[in-house]
């Protein structure tokens, strides 16, 4: 039987073999994410590791993430890539400490990891992207060689340098541990350095962009559009409470001055490529529209409304010959690609049926924010996100739904996905416990395109009561509703739902976000004291 030194020295050994691995771990971090400092960061190989993961991830397991963490998705998955690297490499160490060339070949084996999923990204520029994680794994293999060597040295070896004898040369180990560590942090703040210096010219870009005034202006928002009721939902949300749902595990950060937009493809006659310059030297728009992301689920909080300002798509398109096919187009589909290689699919027909489509340049009176698609990105009001409001906007391809099919389409997402009527209950909270007597129960409700002209209220298996609604804004955009409740003793489920503008009831049926957003009535529980 194992006696309790033979235990504690063969436990004492295992962590000298985690730290080895946890410290060649840091380093490859480390030089990769210099490299892409200086050649490109969004070929970091965490931020392509992490693309690689989320491109390959199912759609409902994407909508478990968006609905548990929100807009801490991303972040979350990176921890979770950082935690599964450091066990990877606690485990590479300890392997190393007596398979010394097998632990050095996983850390490689990571690295070629990394490299393939850099080259596989959508925007990927070429060889050049795999250089960063090849660097932090020639680097981390060395490191974890060094470290194990150390770790590992004969009792002969120890006692000669003046050890205790214990069979690893301890002075040594930690001299070269103490090194490793201090360069791999040297290496990861000129990372960020470089990474940081490299967005200057954006954040400079966008600092000193003046917008021009709209050649449109937006229709002055009528007074009775907000309800004076606290806990409900701002008729405009602020640019930093508007949601943010995509896939960049890095926000792109765009210099207005070298950007460029590529207008070709299917029936196109006239190609043209746009500098922005060129863009907002055009008439512009300035329109109040609620955007509405599809993996929203029933009273959820991925909907805003905000005023943009931008140029109208149709017009570019008309200019460069784009016929809908209703009028003879040959193409039906336009396919909008970002800066990041995202892939956004809109039926031609709805971007030039009149509605207020558009390049969006301003949100709220300022330069869109660098979460929002700064310098330009697309809007279609009606349209779920997903197939209309792409983000870091550099190209757009006339194509058909036939011939390709965008990111999302690929993922078993709908190829059209008109936004669904829905209402949402903002106050009461769910599970609130509000006095008897009189209580406002309020919220909003949103049909794009169609407009709301009515909420009804039930409270548990009661008769459908009409609420009081705000003045309307537009079709494009949500509105407030209220109600007096007057709320007895116990518990009562309060349900709400909306009619558009066709007389259409939203319908009652619940249906999870996949494939083209989801529906049903919103209800909170409460308990009144």
């Amino acid at each position: 039987m194992p006696s309790v030194s033979s235990f504690r020295s063969t436990l004492f050994r295992a962590s000298r073999g985690a730290l080895a691995g946890l410290l060649a771990a840091f380093t490859a971090l480390a030089v990769a994410e210099l490299v892409a400092g200086l050649l490109r960061p969004a070929a970091g190989p965490v931020t392509v590791v992490g693309g690689a993961v989320i491109d390959r991830t199912p759609a409902a397991v994407k909508d478990f993430a968006i609905r548990t963490f929100g807009e801490n998705d991303k972040a979350v998955l990176q921890l979770g890539i950082l935690v599964i690297l450091g066990l990877f490499a606690a485990a590479l160490g300890m392997l190393g400490l007596s398979y010394r060339p097998i632990g050095t070949a996983g850390v490689v084996l990571f690295g070629i990891v990394g490299a393939a999923a850099a080259l596989g990204r959508p925007d990927s520029t070429g060889i050049g992207d795999a250089l960063p994680s090849v660097a932090g794994a020639v680097s981390g293999a060395f490191a974890l060689s060094v470290l194990t060597s150390k770790a590992t040295s004969s009792p002969a070896q120890a006692g000669a340098e003046g050890d205790d004898g214990a069979g690893w040369n301890r002075r040594g180990f930690l001299a070269a541990a103490g090194v490793t560590a201090a360069a791999a942090a040297a290496a990861g703040a000129l990372g960020r350095f470089f990474t940081t210096r490299q967005s200057q010219g954006a954040v400079a870009s966008r600092k000193s962009l003046i917008l021009p005034k709209p050649v449109s202006p937006a229709p002055a928002v009528p007074a009775g559009v907000h309800l004076k009721v606290p806990g409900i939902t701002a008729f405009t949300t602020p640019n930093r409470d508007f949601y943010r749902v995509d896939t960049a595990l890095t926000v792109p950060k765009v210099d207005a001055g070298t950007w460029r937009l590529r207008l070709h493809g299917r029936g196109v006659t006239r190609p043209r490529t746009y500098t922005l310059d060129q863009l907002l030297a055009r008439p512009l728009i300035e329109r109040d529209i609620t955007l509405t992301c599809v993996s929203n689920e029933v009273g959820g909080p991925y909907i805003g409304n905000a005023r943009w300002l931008g140029i109208p798509l149709a017009g570019l398109l008309e200019e460069a010959g784009v016929r809908p096919p209703s009028k003879g187009g040959r193409a039906d589909q336009l396919v909008a690609r970002s800066v990041d290689g995202m892939t956004l699919g809109s039926p031609v027909e709805d971007v030039m049926d009149g509605r207020d489509a558009m390049l969006a340049v301003g949100m709220n009176g300022e330069p869109l924010p660098f979460d929002h698609g700064f310098p330009v990105r697309m809007l279609v009001p009606g349209l779920y996100g997903y197939v209309s409001a792409c983000k870091w906007i550099e190209d757009i391809e006339l194509t058909t739904f036939d011939a390709y099919d965008p990111y999302w389409v690929k993922r078993k997402w709908a190829r059209r996905a008109p936004i669904k009527s829905q209402a949402r209950i903002d106050t009461p909270k769910p599970f609130a416990r509000p006095a008897a007597g009189t209580v406002i129960v309020a919220g909003v409700a949103w049909a794009q395109r169609r407009g709301i002209t009515r909420v009804q209220i039930r409270v548990d298996d009661g008769p459908w009561q009409d609420a009081d609604l705000a003045a309307p804004a537009g079709v494009d955009t949500w509105r407030q509703w209220s109600y007096r409740w007057n709320a007895t003793p116990g518990g009562h489920n309060i349900t709400v739902r909306a009619t558009d503008g066709t007389g259409q009831i939203q319908t009652e049926q619940r249906t999870r976000t996949v494939p083209d957003g989801a529906s049903g009535w919103h209800s909170v529980f409460v308990t009144v004291p």
